[in-house]
């Protein structure tokens, strides 16, 4: 396992960290950036996700808290999610340890197109759905939060993106709503999966906390001073970084 990165690895993996928690506040998806930033730095695939893992839950905690304390948590919808999802993560980040680089490099190649697709046709979430009855809606909500919650613990990018998507499209949250129940499933699919890392000794603690601190001013800044603008100004980020990820990836595997 890697145990001491180099100087080099910090100022790669920092910047996109911060930036990625910049993205994160204005758009969801900073992981589509954070995940990449550990592995154009060098990081081996397992160490990547495991670290990511550390520095992402960081960000979230701080979302999280926030959201609560401004009421957008609906506690009755959102604690039998976070049941599911902790149970999904589980089961997603065991499964992450059984494939070895090679293969997820594989599975990376396809994953990364269609995110990159679904990143260019992402939809406006400002829409307010007519509302479902209690009980379909708490058993779309936790089967959202199953299946996006073993993608968590496997994989991870663009899990806040994603549930957003289907909470309010499916379940037909309200979007204030959907972004608070979100946010309280990805720190549970974060926690989960970070403690199976950190457990079977995956996570580079001192870089992990370093480039979350990035994280969490990221996602301050963008919150602070881009809270109106959309997400037209940093789907190009994305898209780029996601691009260089892809061609890294291919040059590994030819």
């Amino acid at each position: 396992m890697l145990t001491s990165p180099s100087l080099v690895t910090y100022l790669i993996v920092c910047p996109l960290v911060f930036l990625g928690g910049f993205v994160d506040a204005v758009a969801g998806g900073g992981g589509l950036i954070s995940l990449p930033a550990y592995m154009i730095a060098g990081l081996p695939v397992h160490n990547a996700i495991a670290t990511n893992k550390l520095s992402s839950a960081m960000g979230t905690s701080v979302a999280t808290a926030k959201l609560a304390l401004d009421r957008y948590i609906p506690w009755k919808k959102a604690l039998p999610c976070v049941i599911a999802a902790l149970i999904g993560s589980g089961i997603g980040a065991r499964l992450a340890l059984m494939v070895t680089d090679a293969v997820f490099k594989r599975i990376m190649l396809v994953v990364l197109p269609l995110t990159a697709f679904y990143i260019l046709r992402k939809k406006d979430f400002s829409e307010k759905p007519d509302p479902l009855p209690f009980w379909p809606t708490l058993l779309l909500s936790v089967s959202i939060a199953l299946v996006i919650g073993m993608y968590d613990g496997f994989y991870g990018p663009g899990t806040g993106t994603f549930l957003i998507l289907l909470l309010t499209s499916l379940a037909h949250f309200p979007l204030g709503e959907a972004n608070g129940v979100a946010k309280s499933i990805n720190l549970t699919t974060n926690i989960t999966s970070l403690t199976v890392y950190l457990l079977n000794g995956k996570v580079i603690l001192l870089l992990g906390f370093v480039a979350g601190l990035c994280g969490v001013a990221g996602n301050y800044i963008g919150v602070t001073f881009f809270e109106s603008r959309g997400s037209r100004a940093v789907k190009p980020i994305m898209l780029t970084v996601l691009t260089i990820f892809f061609i890294r990836i291919l040059s590994e595997i030819l």
